[in-house]
């Protein structure tokens, strides 16, 4: 409560103006997809991890949030949307404990001190990441029935590509960084 009363009004209008266009950032990234072996990415991931990093753990976590509400109430931000439906029935879908998912890697992407010690980094956005992938296949478990082979539904396509996000993240966490002198 005291972080909510010591920011002004200029400041908490900076801040949701930053939030929106993590946002709106996060939105294009469900969007684009990239060619990728066994199955097509989107750099809705990394995008996440940016988020966490620039903004930190707050203001990161926040964004994340919103971007979930804009879903929630129907703003085509998902992947798939409109095509695939809308709002809190998209939501509900396979995806949701993936999109659950990006509010713990946002925070712990933003909550870690980065050092120059490129392997702890990338350990920490691996560790940050995992919460993405185990709350997805949680959900997709629950949805689908756990006689299914929920890991290779809902991981095993995915880890090459996340690999490589987390090994570009990794890179220029450094300048990531940097952003959160101008928040």
């Amino acid at each position: 409560m005291e972080f909510v009363k010591s920011l002004r009004p200029a400041k908490i209008i900076k801040y949701m103006f930053i939030a929106l266009l993590g946002s709106l950032l996060l939105a294009i990234s469900s969007k684009i997809k990239i060619p990728f072996y066994p199955v097509p990415m989107t750099m809705q991931t990394f995008v996440v991890l940016f988020i966490g990093i620039a903004f930190g753990w707050r203001l990161g976590l926040a964004t994340v949030l919103l971007y979930l509400f804009e879903g929630i109430i129907g703003l085509p931000v998902f992947s798939g949307t409109p095509e695939k439906g809308l709002g809190i029935v998209y939501f509900t879908g396979p995806t949701m404990g993936y999109l659950v998912g990006f509010t713990l890697a946002a925070y712990f992407a933003g909550k870690f001190i980065y050092n120059k010690n490129l392997f702890m980094n990338f350990l920490k956005l691996v560790f940050a990441t995992s919460f993405i992938y185990i709350f997805g296949m949680l959900w997709l478990g629950t949805l689908l029935g756990w006689e299914k082979q929920i890991f290779k539904l809902g991981a095993q396509p995915f880890l090459l590509a996340e690999l490589f996000k987390i090994l570009i993240a990794t890179l220029a966490i450094n300048h990531i960084k940097k952003i959160r002198k101008y928040i």
